[in-house]
């Protein structure tokens, strides 16, 4: 039995959150290894919808045990926040579902000061960072200033620790126009919110490793999408952590061996939020149609999503860069209907043509997709719980993005419900 990675093959908001879910359910432990509050899922259980931001999808079920890991960047107060909110809908967040990595990084209120600050007064396109202090925080832990989960354990020690943390942001709000920050305001801040942090702090690392040799399943839940990762996304407008599938490993303190299935999810079509290149975006009708028949607009800030058709350049890069041995195919169901549907199989730039998404932000902005046009179908497939139920024509879209890519499907959603899934492959019995 293989522990499984979910990653996002595409920019995010492809489904992951009914994806995990569906697998949660056979995991003794979920664990989130990147990123912080910036993203969000949708869990749609029964009769109730759960919207999860820092929390792993683990916590709304239980007996399941929920772990924050290492790679994460931890907003306090949002945390706080967000396990109030789940407790008016009844799920309860104590120590015995929910561990953090005493040694993942805190955002404070100096970061998503900072982060506001740099994308208002941007000049020319805008990042599109939700401001939430998520880069900051990152670049303190690069630079080795940050606070962390474990100094709310020692307060004495703080007073040092914030001292070397101004040294660095006073420089910059000086030069910003900015007042500067005052120690006594973060010393503060640490100390209110330290008692609700720390009964769910742990060695994570070495909790995940006990858990592993008893035999539990681990699934490691990424968010966002590989195409936003720091290294291999579309830079600069990407994420500030690693995104791909190599990163559940160092994000979560477990080695490269604890990774087994690499499950990736892709939408039957394309969205993306923010700024940033999109081939296949369409800026018509037709974008249109999809973005409100597929609800596109993001869970955690509202904003609408840039739809497109699916671009299987990008989709297989992602399935290399992720190691990815399946795929998860999402939203089927909202291209029902159309006479004509495109697929990106390449890319022209400047008159090459080209198989691959090129680093350079210069030639991923000029690059031109080369569409194939495929034959749509006008039954539905909202619902289909088996292959038979499917209009051969959709059928023969799903198997034709498999030859695109290169990977199988492992599943089919066709719907938010959980139950609403085609089955291929059970990613912890691969």
């Amino acid at each position: 039995m293989a522990n499984v990675v979910v990653v996002g093959a595409q920019w995010g908001d492809e489904g992951k959150g009914k994806i995990v879910d569906w697998l949660s359910s056979q995991a003794e432990v979920v664990v989130r290894f990147q990123g912080g509050h910036n993203a969000g899922h949708t869990l749609v259980i029964g009769d109730k919808v759960y919207k999860l931001s820092l929390l792993p999808s683990g916590v709304v079920r239980k007996d399941k045990l929920a772990v924050i890991g290492n790679g994460v960047v931890l907003d306090p107060h949002a945390l706080v926040a967000e396990i109030a909110r789940l407790a008016e809908q009844g799920v309860a967040i104590t120590p015995e579902n929910l561990r953090i990595a005493d040694n993942a990084t805190l955002i404070l209120s100096i970061h998503q000061e900072l982060d506001a600050q740099r994308e208002n007064a941007a000049s020319g396109a805008k990042i599109g960072t939700t401001k939430r202090g998520i880069g900051p925080a990152y670049e303190d832990k690069a630079g080795r200033r940050a606070i962390r989960v474990n100094d709310l354990a020692d307060l004495s020690a703080l007073p040092a620790k914030i001292e070397r943390l101004l040294a660095h942001h006073n420089t910059l709000r000086r030069g910003a126009g900015l007042p500067e920050y005052s120690a006594d305001a973060i010393y503060d801040e640490l100390a209110s919110v330290a008692p609700r942090i720390l009964p769910f702090m742990d060695a994570v690392w070495r909790l995940l490793d006990e858990k592993r040799r008893a035999g539990a399943r681990i699934l490691f839940e990424g968010a966002q999408g590989a195409l936003l990762d720091v290294d291999h996304g579309t830079y600069p407008y990407v994420t500030s952590s690693n995104t791909v599938a190599g990163q559940a490993a160092t994000g979560s303190g477990m080695g490269p061996g604890a990774v087994g299935y690499v499950l990736g999810i892709a939408k039957a079509y394309t969205t993306r939020v923010g700024e940033g290149p999109f081939p296949t975006e369409l800026a018509d009708e037709t974008g249109e149609r999809i973005g409100q028949r597929g609800r596109e607009f993001g869970t955690v800030t509202g904003r609408k999503r840039r739809c497109g058709w699916f671009d299987a350049v990008l989709v297989r890069q992602t399935v290399r860069t992720s190691g990815i041995d399946g795929i998860a195919l999402t939203k089927l169901d909202v291209l029902d209907g159309f006479e004509t549907i495109r697929i990106c199989t390449g890319y022209r730039l400047d008159g090459e043509v080209i198989d691959h998404f090129p680093a350079s932000e210069g030639a991923q902005a000029r690059v031109e997709p080369i569409y194939e046009e495929f034959e749509g179908w006008s039954g539905s497939t909202a619902g289909a719980r088996t292959w038979a139920e499917l209009p051969a024509q959709a059928v023969k879209y799903v198997r034709h993005i498999e030859e695109l890519i290169g990977a199988p499907i492992a599943l089919l959603s066709t719907s938010p419900e959980r139950e609403d899934t085609i089955l291929v492959q059970n990613p912890f019995e691969a």
